[in-house]
């Protein structure tokens, strides 16, 4: 599991969400903890290494 930390799209609070290394390519809906909007986030790894992160507001 890996830490990431970032802003929230909606409200712009830090927020940090845990992501799993072992799926390469994953794209999935995960809610804010601060203000509870639906954030569309979009991961890829490669070697275990974090390459590629975004979270967008949904539908965005």
């Amino acid at each position: 599991m890996y830490e990431h930390f970032f802003n929230c799209p909606y409200c712009w609070e830090p927020i940090s969400f845990l992501l799993d290394s072992s799926v390469s390519n994953q794209t999935y809906i995960e809610d804010c903890e601060v203000c509870c909007n639906p954030i569309e986030v979009t991961v890829t790894f490669e070697e275990d290494e974090l390459s590629g992160f975004t979270a967008e507001e949904l539908g965005q």
